[in-house]
């Protein structure tokens, strides 16, 4: 069904880079695994690095003249190229390092087609930047649907806590108004942002600079956006060069509900 999808040669690319990268990501599992230290606590496994190669591979195949930005290799292919791809190959490598099957694979052409694979729950969410879509091997694609039904809030908790200490995410969950409405879920992967615009859960939220151009959130920002969420900064602005964070919610009542919770903390 691809060939339907505006822009489908790159839509393909994304999915065949997040789908590659997470047959790394499966087959690896559970080995013992060498790490690389990259500092304040958190680092690389032999997986995050080998799935990226694997990533690079296919996006130099079918896009050898665009530069791709890796969350361990850096800049790399064209370098300064009009074009720029974002990989996260292991978003959720703590969770991955202990045995915990919660995390993604992140591929995003810049203001252009993503994809985010889920290696275990084997499930590719991806977006040509216009409309949002879950492909399940074996069956039809399906357009993804955000909903605040669940109520279940995916906050991150994790350093660093550039708003502090005027403002925590972990503030946001005893706030008497979260616990009255909404029910917390902590999972340690942007892999929650793809589960917003699929309806498994009601909106997310993280601390943060300007995310819209990380390697761990584009991806899963431009499925939000092509799915109809609500996608601002902490305080309600746009993301951006000044944006905060984020909150990505299913409909503008819970984004509301969220931001007015938020406001005044920050």
């Amino acid at each position: 069904m691809t060939d339907s999808y505006a822009g489908s040669d790159d839509v393909a690319v994304a999915i065949a880079g997040a789908r590659a990268g997470a047959d790394v990501v499966r087959d690896m599992y559970g080995r013992r695994l060498g790490r690389t230290d990259k500092g304040a606590g958190d680092f690389a496994t032999d997986a995050d690095v080998e799935a990226e190669k694997t990533i690079l591979g296919v996006i130099r195949a079918a896009r050898p003249d665009d530069e791709v930005l890796g969350e361990e290799g850096g800049r790399q292919g064209a370098v300064g190229a009009a074009r720029q791809w974002l990989v996260d190959p292991l978003c959720g490598t703590l969770n991955y390092a202990v045995g915990t099957a919660l995390v993604a694979v992140n591929v995003a052409l810049r203001e252009g087609p993503a994809a985010v694979a889920d290696p275990f729950g084997g499930e590719v969410f991806f977006t040509d930047g216009e409309s949002a879509w879950l492909r399940r091997d074996g069956a039809d694609d399906v357009r993804l649907a955000p909903s605040p039904a669940t109520r279940l809030v995916d906050v991150n908790l994790d350093p660093p806590f550039p708003s502090a200490p005027g403002f925590r995410t972990v503030d946001l969950l005893a706030h008497p108004g979260f616990v009255e409405r909404f029910r917390p879920r902590v999972v340690s992967t942007t892999l929650a942002l793809a589960w917003v615009a699929a309806g498994k859960r009601a909106a997310y939220v993280t601390d943060g600079g300007d995310l819209s151009r990380s390697v761990h959130f584009a991806a899963g920002i431009a499925l939000c956006r092509a799915a109809g969420c609500v996608v601002t900064g902490i305080d309600g602005a746009p993301t951006g060069e000044a944006g905060r964070g984020l909150v990505v919610a299913a409909d503008d009542e819970t984004h509301g509900l969220l931001v007015s919770m938020l406001r005044g903390r920050g």
